[in-house]
């Protein structure tokens, strides 16, 4: 068994009288890729929202065994803890490099220079960026923004990475390439907390998987297992499992 890099205990998020989430458990151990999926609406960029610390919330979030409550975002960041956003805000009039150097800024004021060796680091998962590195962002494909933004989140070399909804509105081949590389940082020992609404994509590359409905997790399990559970095929999968 894995050390636990993230967990999540009983956690609850409202908005005013409404329970957003309500409960929610989940674990994510060192160097594994946990996926949530579910519905819109469900609760899963709530839940996220919650474990970098933007919304209240009540329960607890225990990041390499030390709890975050309290803590700001800040200080999550500069733990280890990134988030990737569904947006993908970039300064779209800065150079693709320059946006990088961005994500290494919080390592850099703590006295850190490695900034350049992480560069080629990221460059080498994405090859594309290279090629575009003078380029300003805001003149980048869909495609091309969201390897800016996961490149970006990697420049802070976190421990833990939260992503959300990485594959939205992306054709197909982008996807492949994006989750292609998801799955890899598990060989740098990275952990990621994927949610997903592509729920067949996300399934295939993680080792656990929580299906989330109305706030809640209704079920759980290693991801192969899930896959292949009637009721998430039928719902998530379009009726079929997934190839073996």
């Amino acid at each position: 068994m894995s050390s636990v890099a993230l967990e999540v205990k009983d956690l609850s998020v409202a908005y005013g009288k409404v329970e957003a989430l309500h409960g929610a458990n989940l674990k994510v151990g060192a160097g594994q890729i946990v996926s949530v999926i579910g519905p819109n609406g469900a609760g899963k960029t709530t839940m996220l929202s919650a474990i970098i610390g933007q919304l209240g919330s009540k329960g607890s979030v225990v990041f390499q065994g030390k709890s975050l409550n309290g803590t700001k975002v800040e200080r999550r960041v500069a733990g280890g803890l990134s988030l990737v956003p569904e947006k993908r805000e970039l300064f779209s009039t800065m150079t693709v490099e320059d946006n990088l150097l961005m994500g290494a800024y919080a390592r850099h004021n703590r006295g850190e220079r490695d900034h350049r060796q992480t560069m080629e680091e990221v460059f080498q998962r994405f090859p594309r960026l290279k090629e575009r590195r003078q380029q300003l962002a805001g003149t980048l494909s869909g495609g091309e923004r969201a390897m800016l933004v996961l490149g970006r989140a990697l420049m802070g070399k976190p421990q833990v990475l939260l992503l959300d909804e990485p594959s939205l509105g992306l054709a197909p081949l982008i996807v492949k390439d994006i989750f292609h590389i998801i799955s890899d940082l598990r060989e740098s020992g990275v952990a990621v907390l994927l949610v997903e609404q592509n729920a067949r994509a996300a399934l295939q590359i993680s080792d656990y998987g929580y299906v989330l409905e109305t706030g809640a997790v209704v079920l759980e399990g290693p991801s192969r297992n899930l896959a292949d559970d009637p009721r998430v095929a039928e719902t998530y999968l379009g009726g079929a499992k997934r190839p073996h």
